[in-house]
C-alpha cells in the first residue's frame, strides 16, 4: 500500500539540494537530476529508484535499506517500496547519499581539471 502524500514529502526534501533539478521521468513519475547525473525518481507515492555504483548498492541492500531494483535486479540500482512513513525517510535518506555521491563525483572531475 502507498503512503499518502510520499511523492511530495520527497520532493519537498530534494528541492532545497544545491542544483538538483526535477523533471519528468522517461518512464512515469519526476526525476533528480544533478547536471547529466540522474539521483534517482519516484514514482507517485509508491516507489523510489535510486542508482549507486555497484559496490554502495551491494552494501544498502546487505543492510537491507533498500531491494534490489524490481526490473533490472543486477543493476546498480535499488528500489524503494513506501508502504509506510519509514520508508519514505529512507527513500529520502538514500537520495540524500546518491545526491552526495554526485557532488564528490564533480569535485573530484573540477580537481583533476
Amino acid at each position: 500500500m502507498a503512503v499518502a502524500g510520499a511523492r511530495q514529502r520527497i520532493v519537498a526534501a530534494v528541492h532545497g539540494w544545491k542544483k538538483v533539478e526535477i523533471l519528468p521521468h522517461r518512464y512515469g513519475g519526476l526525476e533528480f537530476r544533478l547536471g547529466k547525473r540522474e539521483l534517482g525518481h519516484v514514482h507517485d507515492d509508491a516507489l523510489v529508484d535510486i542508482p549507486f555504483p555497484k559496490a554502495v548498492r551491494n552494501e544498502i541492500v546487505a543492510a537491507g535499506e533498500a531491494e534490489p531494483h524490481h526490473i533490472l535486479p543486477n543493476s546498480g540500482w535499488v528500489s524503494v517500496f513506501l508502504r509506510a512513513n519509514a520508508d519514505v525517510e529512507r527513500a529520502i535518506e538514500l537520495l540524500e547519499r546518491s545526491f552526495q555521491l554526485a557532488m564528490a563525483h564533480r569535485q573530484g572531475a573540477k580537481t583533476r581539471e
